[in-house]
């Protein structure tokens, strides 16, 4: 069977006025003493020193706190009356990839981001790859069996940007400052099996 591996490398997040972007910066040997992440809120890069517990705070609104959970590559940030995030850098490592046929090589580890939300105040009129379930009047179009169905395509989910709300079914309504600041970090080329291009999620054939 032909398969996309995907993994997400970078993430943006849109409330209120504001924007606040976590990624995985592209690494070739993993070391896990070495942070490899990268935060940045409203276009400003977020510098915080290495050690769990270390806590960062923005007093906007809603206000912002971002905690490490580890001693480098692992952060809570949570925005008030919001959501809650959980990220921590992780590696594919040579044995994943024998063990799955990833394909990875030594010059690239593959860093990507390990993520768990919580919503504090979802709506019921959500969308996107996965929001979509979460809408109160969901139902299935999944063929039954399918391992992991992906219901809607390029032409529903696919944006100019990283904080563009200019999908197809967006439902962002706040006012956002416009930044190119993300681009500055690299990240690794989208070349898909599906043919979609692009960058900040990586596909392995």
């Amino acid at each position: 069977m032909k398969r996309d591996f995907t993994w997400v490398q970078s993430l943006g997040f849109l409330f209120g006025t504001h924007k606040l972007f976590i990624g995985a910066q592209k690494t070739a040997k993993w070391d896990d003493s070495i942070d490899r992440l990268s935060l940045a809120l409203d276009g400003e890069p977020i510098y915080l020193p290495d050690g769990e517990g270390v806590k960062w705070k923005e007093e906007i609104s809603p206000r912002v706190t971002i905690t490490r959970s580890s001693d480098a590559n692992a952060v809570v940030i949570e925005v008030e009356d919001n959501f809650k995030i959980k990220a921590t850098v992780v590696p594919i490592t040579m044995k994943d990839s024998r063990i799955h046929n990833y394909g990875i090589t030594s010059e690239n580890c593959f860093a990507h981001l390990d993520l768990s939300f919580k919503f504090y105040a979802l709506s019921g009129d959500v969308n996107g790859v996965l929001g979509q379930t979460y809408a109160s009047n969901y139902v299935s179009r999944a063929k039954m069996g399918v391992l992991m169905p992906v219901l809607g395509g390029e032409k529903e989910f696919s944006s100019s940007n990283l904080f563009a709300t200019d999908c197809a079914v967006a439902r962002f309504t706040g006012q956002h400052p416009w930044s190119n600041s993300s681009e500055d970090f690299e990240y690794a080329n989208l070349h898909c099996a599906s043919g979609m291009d692009g960058r900040g999620v990586v596909c392995k054939r």
